[in-house]
């Protein structure tokens, strides 16, 4: 299927995550569009059916690009531990609970970890994964995937980002992306994407924008 542009105007962030709609805003910034968020426009949020987080991403895109007439973007993302078969993963917001408490989710995953004997960092390895999505209200859609490897770490350290960012320390670094501005989070000292999120946008922007 052939890769479309996105054409200057209107755009729909299809997500109610409001880490996640400051952090693309701030990305999708120097380009012009006039960016209307799902909770701005009151849409509700799809359920969140798919066994990937491409069925995920696709599955919010598509519903406000057909509820609003105009196209999409939408992300789906998780925490994956390698240790816990790739877990929390897709069901990564659900770990938190109906209150999106991450202190519980965190909980968990280092629950799991200790259940499994993984102490040493060498067994802690984990990544994050954002997958975006844009749809066009005739239903054509575009995705792009961006990983980022590391390690699950304990305690929880920092107060920046949100979700599991406290847990983990991507490659390289001894810091966690919750110790981490928002501006080192995503870009790395020589220009190139550090975050899931801000991989993923890099494939969107080179091809879309």
């Amino acid at each position: 299927m052939s890769q479309r542009k996105l054409e200057p105007g209107k755009l729909v962030l299809a997500s109610h995550n409001k880490g996640k709609l400051r952090e693309i805003e701030a990305m999708l910034a120097p380009f012009g569009y006039e960016v209307l968020s799902a909770g701005d426009l009151n849409l509700p949020e799809p359920e969140e059916t798919g066994t990937t987080f491409e069925a995920n991403a696709a599955l919010k895109a598509l519903a406000a690009a057909k509820a609003t007439g105009l196209p999409a973007l939408a992300d789906d993302s998780g925490f994956c531990v390698k240790a816990l078969a790739d877990d929390p993963g897709i069901y990564s917001a659900r770990w938190a609970g109906p209150d999106k408490d991450f202190a519980i989710a965190m909980q968990k995953v280092e629950d799991g970890l200790q259940a499994t004997g993984a102490i040493n960092a060498a067994d802690r390895s984990a990544y994050f994964v954002a997958v975006l999505c844009v749809a066009w209200p005739d239903g054509h859609t575009q995705f792009y995937r961006g990983e980022v490897h590391g390690t699950a770490v304990w305690p929880p350290r920092g107060l920046e980002g949100f979700g599991y960012d406290p847990i983990f320390a991507p490659e390289g670094e001894t810091r966690t992306f919750g110790e981490m501005g928002k501006d080192e989070k995503h870009i790395l000292a020589n220009g190139e994407p550090l975050s899931h999120r801000a991989r993923a946008f890099a494939l969107f922007k080179s091809e879309c924008l």
